[in-house]
């Protein structure tokens, strides 16, 4: 797990932990068959990126959850099989394509199917996005793929304080709890940059409002 620790996992803990740059880090740990993560993907997240919010921030998205890890070192998922497969397929994905354009723009593509009870047809998300399926596809029937959900599954088995549900929204180190569905309010009230983001005033938000105290 070298290149793994050195690449997309360095980057989850310094969102999660909310070190590095003066972004806003911004953590979403899901799983990509939850009925409430998925709506939160495709709903909210994927609109604060069309809106220009997510300009502001590093987003990491960590595709594991509730699952957990057998004695016998495989993963079982809170909703099954199928589950663990778009886990690690997403996080395949997300190694391949390290663009949070990119990724995204691929994970809200399998959200929207899974939303609409269509996501065995989640492999159609390569052509929809213009994207070269066989980095995935090798990573995720290969050790790759498994070893990317171990990590992500390390990293959530981590959280201080630990996660309750999916999605678990955390925002520069603090997480948002049942607040999640406001999570862009609470990037408005953490990000320092000048001018004020046109999808904060939109929210009806000032550069230096107590977001924390009104919500």
């Amino acid at each position: 797990l070298q290149l793994l620790s050195a690449t997309s996992a360095a980057t989850a803990g310094d969102v999660a932990t909310g070190r590095g740059s003066e972004k806003v880090h911004v953590a979403i740990y899901y799983e990509s068959l939850c009925p409430y993560s998925v709506r939160f993907v495709a709903n909210h997240l994927f609109k604060a990126y069309r809106d220009g919010l997510l300009d502001a921030a590093n987003l990491t998205l960590v595709p594991y959850g509730n699952a957990v890890v057998r004695n016998d070192g495989t993963i079982s998922c809170q909703h099954g099989p199928e589950e663990c497969l778009l886990n690690t397929v997403e996080a395949c994905a997300i190694d391949a394509w390290p663009d949070v354009k990119v990724h995204l723009g691929f994970i809200y593509c399998v959200s929207d199917l899974v939303l609409k009870n269509k996501h065995r047809e989640w492999e159609s998300c390569f052509q929809k996005q213009g994207l070269d399926p066989k980095p995935v596809t090798e990573c995720y029937k290969g050790e790759r793929g498994h070893n990317l959900s171990l990590e992500y599954g390390r990293q959530t088995a981590e959280l201080v304080p630990p996660h309750q549900f999916v999605p678990w929204v955390v925002v520069d180190g603090k997480p948002l709890y049942n607040d999640y569905g406001n999570f862009k309010a609470y990037i408005c009230k953490a990000y320092k940059g000048y001018p004020l983001l046109e999808a904060c005033r939109s929210l009806g938000l000032e550069a230096h409002d107590d977001v924390y105290g009104r919500l």
